[in-house]
């Protein structure tokens, strides 16, 4: 038990040191580790880890962390999954907040925040194409997901709101399709 422990440990602290940009930029990287590499899920139960965890509490990816390290280990693969994910953050913006208080007035760093910036967006477009090839997979899902987009546009609603909706429109459909409506 310790050692996985341990493997839940550096494995989520190596996803916190090489990801930049916050928690939906770790989604790539998360898929990568838990997924391919370590296969403590598949990419659906990763994408629903990716949903429950925007919808609680928290950042995504460390959220994430926490059900994984959770599923592997009970409580004690949660806090280790999640210390790993914290802990590379942690140390790295201690040590930066000095620098960056005494060197933030310089051009070239504000440009090099801008290039960041433009990566991190490429990274969560990235993540989003993922989970779209899990998550949209019929004519009903698109059109949850057609309907969610426009009331997030328009009606400028909770995330929760709409989360609970959803999942309500997917347990209807798959209602109907129980009762012979399975068509895509």
């Amino acid at each position: 038990m310790l050692r996985e422990l341990v493997e839940l440990f550096l494995t989520f602290a190596r996803v916190g040191v090489m990801t930049f940009g916050g928690g939906y930029a770790m989604l790539p990287m998360l898929q990568r580790e838990v997924v391919e590499r370590r296969r403590w899920a598949d990419e659906e139960e990763l994408a629903d880890y990716f949903a429950i965890g925007q919808c609680t509490p928290g950042v995504i990816a460390v959220n994430t962390a926490t059900f994984i390290g959770s599923k592997r280990c009970g409580v004690a693969g949660a806090i280790a999954a999640t210390a790993g994910m914290v802990f590379p953050s942690l140390l790295i913006i201690t040590l930066l907040a000095g620098v960056i208080r005494t060197y933030s007035h310089l051009a070239w760093v504000g440009r090099a925040f801008a290039g960041i910036r433009v990566c991190v967006c490429v990274l969560i477009f990235n993540a989003v194409c993922k989970l779209w090839s899990k998550a949209v997979v019929d004519r009903p899902t698109l059109a949850i997901y057609a309907l969610v987009l426009l009331g997030m546009l328009t009606l400028r609603g909770s995330p929760v709101v709409f989360v609970l909706l959803a999942g309500a429109a997917g347990i209807a459909v798959q209602a109907l399709r129980g009762k012979g409506g399975g068509a895509k």
